[in-house]
């Protein structure tokens, strides 16, 4: 009998160590993508970027119904602007060279892009989502966005890209040799 129970023993230990050993290292969800990618457009980029600017948008978005309860998500979004001025549109009329001064009309500056930056954005709390949750965080950064945009119209961005740009050009043009250097905006 002694000799039964020791063989049950072991049969058990092994059984253990298997299953742990299954548990641990055995068959786990893996993913597998298959991807076709192609160049869809190839473009000239004549944009200077200037002046990026990092907003910080602390917002509540509800969903009031009238048949089931408020849904709200509370959001930390991070947001960047860009002034730039586009350099494709400065053309040969646009330089003017006499002796050693220069006179440069830039094109006027512009906001190249506002782009919520979703790896720094968080998601900090939701309440009553239940299965709304996606489509309410998409309309928060959505409201975010526009509120970001709204907010970069109102900033001094332009007149940053502006006092950067004289700040960029002046440096250029001296080390090629002119001493007078006007740099003006269209």
């Amino acid at each position: 009998m002694m000799k039964f129970l020791k063989i049950v023993f072991i049969i058990v230990i092994l059984i253990a160590i298997g299953w742990f050993l299954l548990v641990r290292f055995g068959n786990r969800p893996t993913s597998e993508s298959k991807h076709q990618l192609l160049i869809e457009r190839i473009e000239a980029m004549g944009k200077l970027e200037l002046v990026k600017y990092r907003f910080s948008d602390v917002l509540e978005h509800k969903n009031v119904s009238a048949y089931l309860p408020d849904a709200s998500v509370l959001l930390i979004v991070k947001a960047d602007a860009v002034g730039c001025v586009d350099l494709t549109k400065l053309s040969p009329q646009d330089i003017e060279v006499i002796d050693d001064s220069v006179s440069i009309r830039l094109p006027a500056p512009e906001i190249c892009y506002v782009k919520i930056d979703h790896e720094a954005s968080k998601v900090y709390d939701t309440k009553m989502a239940f299965f709304r949750e996606a489509t309410l965080v998409d309309e928060a950064f959505k409201s975010a966005e526009k509120e970001v945009y709204k907010e970069v119209r109102n900033s001094d961005i332009l007149t940053q890209t502006k006092e950067n740009a004289i700040h960029v050009f002046r440096p250029l043009l001296e080390g090629l040799g002119f001493s007078k250097i006007r740099v003006h905006f269209e």
